[in-house]
């Protein structure tokens, strides 16, 4: 029970579900900070807004007054999603490598193996001279 678990914990699927959760998670951070940085004061240049006194650069809007862009929470938004994904990166995903290329290491599998390996091409050349090898009266 305990090595089934272990098997299933231990999958590349889960781990890469898990990784995109929590930079989905991350990310969903990043696009509210855009659509109330960016977004939403542009709605404000248009109609007048409240006064809520949020810090960002301030612009002219077209009812004479002043719209704020609070680029400090895209900016602040922006480096905690940068910030979990490397810890999610070096936590995670470069331990799991590094132990799948052990394990694979361990089986004998090399990624070199493919590319060894003859192409289509140069199967069929084969194929074609074994052929012909065959066809001819002396047999070579």
């Amino acid at each position: 029970m305990i090595k089934g678990f272990k098997d299933f914990i231990m999958r590349g699927n889960v781990i890469d579900l898990a990784v995109a959760v929590v930079i989905g998670a991350a990310f969903t951070a990043v696009v509210n900070a855009i659509v109330s940085s960016i977004i939403t004061p542009l709605i404000e240049v248009f109609w007048k807004p409240d006064d809520n006194g949020v810090p960002g650069i301030p612009v002219p809007a077209v009812w004479g007054g002043t719209v704020t862009f609070p680029i400090g929470d895209l900016i602040s938004a922006l480096i905690s999603f940068l910030a979990v994904a490397i810890v999610v990166y070096f936590v995670f995903v470069y331990p799991m490598n590094l132990w799948k290329e052990r394990q694979a290491a361990k089986a004998g599998v090399s990624e070199d193996a493919e590319e060894k390996l003859p192409t289509e091409q140069e199967l069929l050349i084969q194929i074609r001279d074994l052929l012909e090898r065959n066809a001819s009266p002396t047999g070579r």
